[in-house]
């Protein structure tokens, strides 16, 4: 595809195929997206339809049922090395780029020297430089047509190609415009060399365009190739993620490690991982222990502490020890092979401000051929009038060309979907998975943020915060005794402390005639003494005296007190609690200063969520909701006409996450619920929501100078070309500067885009 005319051209036809029900083909990323009826068509029939014009389907191949190949998972062992992102695999891409490279090495000498002779005339006639003798000028007339032969048709092959299509099938891009007016060019330059004499009463024989033919064709040419290779660049993320998948695993086979590719991995398989290997699979460890840099999914930079029973992920990379686990998801089920498919369909979507620019492009190649022909047309009737019809045929001549050279669909087809796949895969990179360009151009405009409490601001899951030993006993010892009884427990606020026990390597103690009291807590012996441990209920049933207020302070911020105590004395108490997250507050902080307003719904106690909110600084609170009580608050906020955003765990707040603007799920490892929200945050990070709302920002930015750019340079270009500006100043633009501005035109567009990689989200 050469411009954003190929995507119009390309859509048009496949739709009036019978069984095709949508197209949506993205010039960006070169793909194209196809909904047809099996039984009338399928992409083969498809790809016949378009390879008249030029384009082909790139199919991948279909497998039997319950097979699964690397193809079908977009992740062949050519990909894992190769792949960018875009339509073409790299190898092909790079093989394309070759080719050009080594045209335009070929056509640069010719257009120098093209350029230099033509410049040495037009100083000659002005006395700046010598001017040029008659053997040198008969050997130039004859040595340019010869030049401008090769250049029109080996390097300029593609709009010959382009201008026949349109001849033949009525279908115009880019190529065409170059095609007719290169074209156009060389034949009247030919006609006058080769009929000098004949027609010189008529026009001025002098005035030949070869030139214009050599050196725009090679400034098209050498465009184009910059342009390729700047898109390469945009399928980095990409190429990168597939990068991060293991090409083959070891695995347990008949009772010995037998190395297969990762592709041969089944559920269930034992696969070991040595140190400095790469996690094949996602799975469970069942035996051993190491730490796992998981960087490049959760976003995280320390590497985490893996043992048996917690899960790895594909693509992570083992750091020091040795461990076994069972392949729990493989193929197209992984974590990272959803990231992979998550962000190559967002960079293949349409943004709706790209709408504008697709209906222009649309129709731009044959409203330019119009204006060209009417600025032929206008110079030949009107200019001969004043200037003679020589002059005026070669204003005209150079009008006509002038337009089509300087006309340039590709900037504004590369304006919206170079922006959107640099911009979704730096999110990608970042930790921040968005589904497609709609959401990424609408979270700029949120001004409000929906959060859950719970898994979004505090960490999720319950967490010893607070010690207060009453005892004579020293705090290695009270809680000593007091995990030992929680041990025995299945009490999620047990396993808090019980967790916490362990972090602090404290020891255990044999517990014995252990007894749950329902709804209090439990009781148990240690060394023949008895204990109890549980709530304020217990220690009163007990007759115990308390200091009660001091609870209820705690209880007040959300802190649930776990006490322990003998038959005679409270020992002392802990507090568990689901904790802030740390970097909860400064998330809020900065969502502020994006002029932000940030509110909480929870179903917890209201003065629990008041307390956390006071903590990281949340404007309003909500208390006590259900599901859907977060679904009808959401409705109330957009009544009031704002642009809402809800950041909740993708599950449980499916409702409202549907209902928001955008749905950001706070996606935690493998959990993570990427169909569940417009936007997913690895590692349930809220600091990253930040981040996503500043990567829309820029990339909506990106987009609109691209966009900005790429209209002023057209809305100028064209007129100045066609000589509208002549009669009130006298400027008339050379075909030659009007192929060197489109050929720039497309890779400012495409650098502009790049830029977006550079910059910081902190």
């Amino acid at each position: 595809m050469h411009c954003a005319s190929c995507s119009a051209i390309i859509e048009k036809t496949l739709k009036k195929v019978p069984g095709v029900g949508s197209v949506e083909v993205n010039y960006g990323t070169e793909t194209a997206k196809v909904s047809f009826d099996q039984a009338v068509t399928d992409p083969h029939a498809l790809s016949k339809k378009i390879e008249p014009l030029g384009y082909t389907l790139v199919v991948p191949d279909h497998v039997a049922d319950g097979e699964q190949t690397a193809e079908e998972m977009g992740m062949s062992a050519e990909d894992h090395a190769a792949h960018t992102g875009l339509g073409q695999s790299k190898k092909e891409k790079l093989a394309e780029v070759a080719d050009m490279r080594v045209k335009v090495l070929s056509a640069i000498p010719l257009a120098v020297f093209s350029a230099a002779v033509m410049g040495w005339e037009i100083l000659g006639q002005y006395q700046i430089v010598p001017a040029m003798s008659h053997t040198l000028r008969e050997f130039f007339h004859h040595l340019l047509p010869l030049m401008a032969t090769y250049m029109l048709f080996v390097v300029g092959k593609p709009y010959l190609l382009g201008f026949y299509r349109f001849l033949r099938y009525g279908k115009a891009n880019m190529d065409t415009l170059i095609g007719i007016g290169t074209s156009a060019a060389f034949v009247y330059s030919f006609v006058v060399t080769a009929l000098e004499d004949t027609l010189r009463p008529f026009v001025n024989v002098e005035n030949t365009y070869y030139d214009v033919t050599i050196v725009v064709i090679t400034f098209i040419a050498l465009g184009k190739y910059l342009e390729a290779r700047s898109k390469i660049k945009t399928g980095d993320a990409i190429e990168k993620l597939l990068g991060l998948q293991a090409k083959t695993a070891l695995v347990m086979r008949d009772g010995s490690e037998v190395e297969v590719r990762v592709e041969d991995v089944r559920r269930g398989d034992l696969v070991i991982v040595k140190p400095g290997a790469k996690i094949p699979v996602d799975g469970v460890i069942v035996e051993g222990s190491s730490y796992i840099d998981e960087s490049m999914v959760t976003g995280e930079p320390m590497p985490a502490q893996k043992k048996a029973g917690d899960s790895v992920v594909a693509g992570t990379m083992n750091t020091s020890g040795s461990f076994t686990f069972t392949a729990t998801k493989v193929g197209r089920e992984t974590l990272l092979a959803q990231i992979i498919a998550m962000v190559e369909e967002a960079q293949g979507s349409r943004a709706p401000i790209q709408a504008l620019a697709d209906r222009i492009s649309s129709v731009f190649v044959p409203i330019v051929i119009a204006i060209a022909f009417l600025a032929l047309g206008t110079w030949l009737v009107l200019g001969t009038a004043s200037m003679g019809f020589a002059q005026a045929l070669s204003f005209g001549l150079v009008s006509f060309v002038g337009v089509l050279v300087i006309a340039c669909p590709c900037a504004l087809g590369l304006a919206t979907p170079t922006a959107i796949i640099v911009g979704v895969g730096k999110g990608a990179k970042e930790g921040i998975l968005i589904k497609d360009a709609a959401t990424l151009q609408k979270l700029h405009t949120v001004d409000t943020v929906v959060v859950d409490k719970t898994g979004t601001i505090t960490i999720g899951k319950p967490t010893l915060v607070d010690i207060k030993n009453l005892s004579d006993r020293s705090e290695h010892e009270f809680l000593s005794l007091l995990s030992s009884l929680e041990n025995r427990s299945e009490h999620p606020i047990a396993s808090a402390v019980v967790g916490y026990a362990r972090e602090k390597n404290i020891r255990f103690h044999d517990v014995t005639l252990f007894e749950g009291l329902q709804g209090k807590g439990l009781k148990g012996s240690i060394n023949g003494a008895e204990y109890y441990v549980g709530n304020a209920a217990l220690i009163q049933e007990l007759g115990l005296s308390f200091d009660a207020g001091a609870l209820e302070q705690f209880t007040a911020q959300g802190k649930t007190p776990v006490m322990l105590a003998t038959r005679e004395a409270v020992l002392g108490f802990v507090m568990v609690a689901d904790e802030v997250k740390p970097e909860s507050k400064r998330a809020i902080a900065d969502l502020h200063a994006l002029g932000i307003k940030v509110v909480m719904l929870t179903g917890d106690d209201e003065k629990a969520a008041r307390h956390v909110a006071g903590l990281v600084g949340i404007d309003e609170v909500v208390a006590h909701v259900l599901p859907q009580d977060k679904l009808e608050k959401i409705k109330a906020l957009q009544a009031e006409g704002r642009i809402v955003a809800m950041a909740g765990d993708g599950v449980n707040d499916a409702p409202a996450l549907a209902q928001a603007n955008v749905g950001i799920a706070m996606g935690t490892g493998t959990d993570v619920a990427i169909e569940s929200a417009g936007i997913t945050l690895l590692g349930g990070d809220i600091s990253k929501l930040v981040k996503a709302i500043k990567l829309s920002k820029m990339t909506m930015r990106g987009i609109k100078q691209n966009l900005f750019w790429a209209f002023v340079y057209n809305i100028v270009g064209i007129p100045l070309a066609a000589g509208v500006f002549y009669p009130f100043f006298g400027w008339l633009l050379n075909p030659v500067f009007a192929g060197f501005a489109m050929a720039f035109s497309s890779v400012s567009v495409v650098s502009n885009s790049l830029r977006i990689k550079a910059k910081k989200l902190s």
